[in-house]
């Protein structure tokens, strides 16, 4: 394991709308809840949380190169730019720490062009359709991963 001991945990899009937008797909908890509840997952296992919300894709981009050699690992919902962002994905590649991506809703059944996520594939893990467990999921699944790739 890397020795810091802070995850970066990356929202995409929109997602400081949580608990107001499209409540049949996201569910009622808000942002600042799931922080919350995700601050106190990650001290569970040790960890800080370094949390980093933006609408614009640079930023995202900035947030996951600024996370290398400070995070052990980074949890990442893209949102929309799960679809498209070549960016993203490539930044996540270059992350030198596990990446695992979430998304809170069940992108598979929705509408079609739901069904490609480029971001996914330099995912060490994915998580889709479990609600904002998703994110607790996916700080245990970072633990393992990172505990996985010691030297």
């Amino acid at each position: 394991m890397k020795p810091s001991d802070t995850i970066t945990v990356i929202n995409g899009p929109s997602l400081s709308q949580l608990g107001n937008r499209e409540t049949e797909h996201y569910g009622t908890t808000t942002q600042n809840e799931l922080l919350e509840m995700i601050e106190e997952k990650a001290s569970m296992h040790g960890f800080k949380v370094d949390f980093i919300q933006s609408d614009i894709e640079g930023e995202l981009v900035r947030a996951i190169n600024s996370a290398g050699g400070t995070s052990l690992g980074v949890v990442i919902n893209p949102a929309a730019y799960s679809h498209y962002s070549i960016a993203i994905m490539d930044a996540m590649a270059a992350f030198d720490g596990p990446v695992v991506e979430v998304h809170i809703s069940r992108v598979f059944s929705r509408e079609p062009f739901r069904n490609n996520l480029v971001t996914a594939q330099a995912a060490d893990a994915f998580i889709a359709g479990a609600g904002i467990r998703g994110y607790l999921h996916a700080i245990d699944i970072l633990q393992e991963l990172a505990e996985n790739t010691e030297v």
